[in-house]
């Protein structure tokens, strides 16, 4: 099969680490990683719509089902990066070890690769409510199990709006090294976030069709309690504002958490497909061959490329200075 266009690929001629891409999605840590001075030597994802547009930007298919992947069928890596679902952790299991207690779910995956491969750095991505969610057990438990497997842990939650992103994506960005490289107090020097968040500047277009709300779902329900929901943003005068959070079910367009821009024929639409790749990071030549409703589901579970690029920097300057 000839390879598409591969738009989104970073040409590098020397490749400072070698990484893999777990639950890849479309691709964003790629994309990131990529700028950052990596080089991919393995994906996975499961998702049809998602492996579409995958391979229609890169030209490879990942592999599929990491629960079904052996770990000696992975190539050589040094950084393991993963956008994991969260998902609860037996509290029985937790009295038979971490590797029990993380079987079932799809972090155990991520952990026995680490344990087996031994990578010299990991860098893993999830959503905020992470740090509390099952009373903080869960992060605990994440942090725990990798640093009973030789890996200093250390983690943040940052908002992609202060890194490069007109997006208020808060995030937390769990980053792990080896201790026998890289010693038992190494400080991992965070990416500095700007002073102010990133406005939308020229990100919204004007007189747009096709993506318009009708007049009556307007007033039966977006408009019709006052409360200051949903975000409005305007082309002309939203420039220094900055865009709520482009979650994965925006299609669905629901009031207390939406954001819509006051422009079309109905003077009321939603965000374009070209205006959230924006929002997220992507390039303008990004291609997306599937429906507009996967589309916004794939880039609303995407992470803010960035964001992740700066760690990724900052991630292969640590490896280069321990080398």
């Amino acid at each position: 099969m000839k390879h598409p266009t591969k738009a989104a690929r970073t040409k590098n001629s020397k490749s400072s680490f070698k990484f893999i891409d777990l639950f890849a999605g479309i691709g964003g840590f790629r994309i990131a990683f990529e700028a950052a001075g990596g080089k991919c030597v393995y994906s996975s994802e499961w998702d049809k719509a998602a492996i579409k547009t995958y391979f229609a930007n890169f030209g490879d298919i990942p592999a599929g089902d990491i629960t079904k992947e052996r770990v000696e069928h992975i190539p050589d890596f040094d950084v393991l990066a993963a956008g994991f679902p969260c998902q609860p952790f037996s509290s029985m299991g937790r009295r038979e070890g971490f590797m029990h207690t993380t079987q079932g779910t799809l972090f155990y995956d991520v952990l026995r690769i680490v344990k087996a491969r031994q990578p010299k750095a990991i860098l893993l991505e999830n959503v905020a409510g992470l740090t509390t969610h099952d009373g903080g057990n869960t992060l605990r438990t994440i942090v725990t199990s990798l640093e009973q497997i030789g890996y200093r842990i250390q983690w943040r939650v940052l908002d992609a709006a202060y890194f490069g992103v007109p997006q208020r994506r808060k995030r937390i960005y769990i980053v792990g090294f080896r201790t026998d490289l890289f010693g038992a107090h190494f400080g991992f020097e965070w990416p500095q976030a700007a002073s102010e968040p990133m406005g939308l500047g020229g990100v919204l277009s004007e007189g747009v069709s096709g993506y318009e709300i009708s007049r009556h779902l307007q007033k039966s329900y977006i408009g019709k309690i006052q409360d200051g929901r949903p975000q409005i943003l305007h082309p002309k005068k939203s420039k220094h504002v900055t865009a709520n959070t482009l979650v994965a079910s925006y299609h669905k367009i629901q009031r207390l958490t939406g954001t819509f821009v006051a422009d079309g024929p109905t003077g009321l639409r939603l965000l374009t497909i070209e205006e959230c790749k924006k929002l997220m990071g992507f390039p303008d030549n990004w291609i997306i061959p599937v429906s507009r409703t996967q589309a916004y589901r794939q880039l609303g579970n995407s992470v803010a490329i960035p964001l992740v690029k700066s760690i990724g920097t900052r991630i292969a300057e640590a490896i280069k200075k321990h080398a």
